[in-house]
């Protein structure tokens, strides 16, 4: 009986032990198994953040490797003939108004008249004598201001000639007057140039600079005794700091692009030939320069 019973109890004992091991190797399968759910979304995941990894790293490449779109460029003779048809009409005109004012004041002079309007333009040109606010009203060919003009602007095509009408590279001195900052620097100090409302301004005002500037005085002497543009640039080594060779350069300029035709059409006015008159009076009045 009591082999029966332990048997009975070593029975109950032993499907209570397979019961449980059972139980607990249902658990360990179901453990796997959700790990193995986990680490196949986790993989997962990291794969996709790979791939959108990759494609962020090539998105710059692809709009690097976008060209962009050139600017038509223009040949030399183009570009000539663009500066020509700008600024040839603007220069005729200037001179033609300086022209004339010259030989209205050498008329005046000569007669005693228009007192107050030839103070007033001593007093612009800060000379103190006839002889001086001649030699300083009188304009020079207009060969050598095209000469200037095309190497000052690089015909034309200049930041300064684009963006502020400066045809000749003039310098501003004057915080209260319109002016462009240029790229480069004296130093530690910011160089400035004039800014215009219109070409026809630049020109006047170029012609003015030269007409009063203490640098030009020798050139102002020459103008006024020659109209050679190929003598006078020999004159303006002090416009540029290139000396002596800018007024090469500027010579080369006129005879190669045959600038001096516009002052041949000159002389056929005229002006010109009442110009040539009062140069006589002044040479025969002795001015002394």
């Amino acid at each position: 009986m009591f082999i029966i019973k332990n048997i009975i109890i070593y029975k109950h004992f032993q499907s209570k032990l397979c019961y449980s091991y059972y139980h607990k190797k249902n658990k360990e399968v179901n453990i796997r198994s959700l790990l193995f759910i986990i680490s196949s979304i986790l993989f997962s995941i990291f794969i996709l953040g790979c791939q959108q990894q990759t494609q962020n790293t090539k998105q710059p490449t692809l709009t690097k490797s976008v060209k962009k779109i050139k600017k038509p460029t223009i040949t030399v003779q183009e570009k000539k003939a663009r500066f020509k048809e700008i600024l040839l009409p603007q220069v005729q005109e200037v001179y033609a108004e300086l022209n004339i004012q010259f030989n209205e004041i050498v008329n005046a002079i000569q007669n005693n008249t228009q007192i107050s309007r030839i103070q007033s333009l001593k007093n612009e040109y800060k000379v103190k004598s006839n002889e001086e606010l001649l030699l300083a009203l009188k304009p020079h060919p207009i060969s050598l201001t095209l000469a200037q003009a095309a190497m000052e602007s690089s015909w034309g095509t200049s930041r300064f000639f684009n963006e502020a009408k400066n045809v000749f590279g003039v310098w501003s001195f004057n915080k209260k007057e319109p002016r462009i900052a240029a790229a480069a620097q004296r130093g530690n100090k910011k160089i400035w140039l004039k800014k215009y409302a219109t070409i026809k301004d630049s020109v006047r005002d170029y012609y003015k600079t030269l007409g009063r500037s203490f640098a030009f005085k020798e050139f102002r002497k020459e103008r006024l005794i020659s109209n050679d543009p190929l003598i006078l640039v020999t004159k303006l080594d002090r416009y540029s700091e290139k000396g002596a060779a800018y007024g090469q350069e500027l010579s080369s300029m006129i005879t190669y692009n045959k600038f001096m035709q516009y002052d041949e059409k000159v002389k056929i006015n005229l002006i010109e030939n009442t110009l040539s008159k009062n140069e006589e009076f002044i040479v025969s009045n002795k001015i002394k320069s």
